[in-house]
Order: C-alpha cells, then sequence, then structure tokens
C-alpha cells in the first residue's frame, strides 16, 4: 500500500507542471550517451511520447557525432576538430549525411513503436535552416555553417498536424549548397525563432557546477544574471562555456527556460519536468 500511495503523490506532484506546459512547445536537443545507449534511447523516446500524450508539443533535434567519426574512420579517413566543430570536406560531408539520415529515420521508427506519429525532416526541408559558412577564427573549416535565418512554417505545420518533428541539422545555403550544422546551434536557433517553453540539453553531465570538481555545487536553477556572474567569474570553461552563453542568449530572446540534465539517468526528461526537485539546471530568466 505504501508503494502504491508513493506513486499516487508523485501524481500529483506532476499536475501542476501538466497542467501548466500542456500544448507548450518543448524542444529537445538529443545527443550522448541517451542516443547510443539502447536501453537510455527507449527510455528518451517513452518519455517523449508521454509528454505528447498529456499535450505537450515536443520537437527533437539530434546530431549524430560518434557515429560519424566512426564511419570517417571506417572508410580510411580521419575525424578531425577544430574548438570542437569537425572539420568537414566533401567525403565527411557525405558521410555525415548517410550517418544523420539513418538516425533519423531510426528515431521516427521508434516513437512509432510508441504510438507517436513523428515525420524526420532536415533543416534543408522547408528551408527550415538556411545556412551560410561558418570561420573558426577566420579559418575555412570546410563544409561547416551556421544559421542564418530560420523558416518554422514547416515544423508549425506538423506540429498542427499531431506530429513530432525529428530533426537533424544537414542544412543548405542560398545557393543550394549543403552544410553540416552543430545540432546545438541548430536547437538554439529553432527554439528561439519558435519561442519555445523549454528547451531541454540531454549531455553526458548532471547539469552546471559552481565548481566541476565538488559534485555537491550543482546549480538546480540559475537566473540569466546570475549566470551571467557565473561567467564572469571565470568558474565555467571548456565546452560548457559557450553552452551556457547560448544558454542565456535562448532564455533572453523569448526561450521560457533552457534544461541541462544527464541523459545517462532513466526517464530523465519526466524527472526534470515532473518534479519538484528535477535532475539538472534549469536557466530561467531574471
Amino acid at each position: 500500500m505504501q508503494a502504491l500511495q508513493s506513486k499516487a503523490q508523485t501524481l500529483i506532484e506532476a499536475l501542476p507542471y501538466i497542467q501548466r506546459f500542456s500544448g507548450k512547445i518543448i524542444l529537445i536537443k538529443y545527443g550522448g550517451s541517451a542516443m547510443e545507449d539502447e536501453n537510455l534511447k527507449k527510455s528518451v523516446i517513452k518519455d517523449i511520447a508521454l509528454l505528447k500524450s498529456i499535450g505537450f508539443k515536443p520537437i527533437i533535434i539530434h546530431g549524430g557525432g560518434k557515429e560519424i567519426s566512426k564511419w570517417v574512420e571506417r572508410t580510411g579517413g580521419e575525424a578531425r576538430f577544430e574548438q570542437g566543430l569537425r572539420v568537414t570536406d566533401s567525403a565527411t560531408l557525405e558521410i555525415a549525411q548517410m550517418v544523420l539520415n539513418n538516425i533519423n529515420k531510426a528515431l521516427v521508427g521508434y516513437m512509432a513503436g510508441c504510438g507517436v506519429r513523428a515525420v524526420g525532416i532536415s533543416g534543408k526541408d522547408g528551408n527550415t535552416f538556411l545556412a551560410e559558412k561558418k570561420l573558426v577564427n577566420g579559418v575555412d573549416i570546410g563544409f561547416v555553417g551556421q544559421v542564418k535565418q530560420v523558416d518554422t512554417t514547416l515544423v508549425l505545420r506538423l506540429l498542427d498536424n499531431d506530429f513530432v518533428p525529428v530533426i537533424c541539422p544537414i542544412s543548405m545555403d542560398k545557393d543550394g549548397q549543403d552544410y553540416n550544422i552543430n545540432a546545438d546551434d541548430a536547437a538554439y536557433a529553432l527554439a528561439i525563432a519558435l519561442k519555445a517553453e523549454k528547451l531541454v540539453f540531454l549531455s553526458d553531465i548532471e547539469g552546471i557546477y559552481r565548481n566541476f570538481t565538488d559534485k555537491s555545487s550543482l546549480i538546480t536553477m540559475l537566473s540569466t544574471n546570475e549566470a551571467k556572474t557565473l561567467l564572469e567569474s571565470g568558474d565555467i570553461s571548456g565546452g560548457m562555456l559557450p553552452k551556457l552563453q547560448n544558454c542565456i542568449k535562448a532564455v533572453e530572446n523569448g526561450v521560457s527556460r533552457v534544461h541541462i540534465i544527464d541523459g545517462r539517468i532513466t526517464h530523465c526528461l519526466l524527472l526534470e519536468f515532473f518534479t519538484d526537485s528535477g535532475i539538472g539546471t534549469a536557466i530561467v530568466r531574471g
């Protein structure tokens, strides 16, 4: 009986969050271990299916970095990076397109297995992402793009017709040249264009720490003002630095809140959305 009452209390705790966010757009950047481990993958997809079933409007944007690197090496190439961005020649771009398309359609299949209608698209479809070449400190690293413009028409049409859009960030410029866009960058750009209620990053870290070596210093909620102070302190470095900068930009440009959560935790999305304590870091206005 105690176990049943505990389950009932969990549902009651979730009620105000369900009421608050039903009908709202939730954009999920899907990556890391949650996309590579089969059990975690099924857990995340079930979470998204549940969100959809109770009235949320989820959108998935995914990358495929490790899988792309594997295929580059398998075909005799070498995976090279410049400040975290993949150096992308024409052969690597072709591999990226193949890998991301396979991942995209596999995710659509997983969603269908959970009874949810999903449609897999790329940034090229409907001119969702118009790209331009991205330079790293003035250096040309190949067919790596950045988002120049977002057209939300197709994504909104899919949402209005009860589909879950599953998006890979292959895009093209105004001349029809294809580019691979970093999935994080694509997620920020689309969330801002849609004024999404939530933008969620599934990662392989628990969230943002005041001191990364001290696991007890996890920050559960940050206002944008507090986040700026944290950046100025110099305590944030590495890959978290641009991520937090972009989180601030997203919230200041219309996204209600951004979550960074550990995708290695089973049912991480439900735990973050529907419990009072959450499991990651939320960045909010103020």
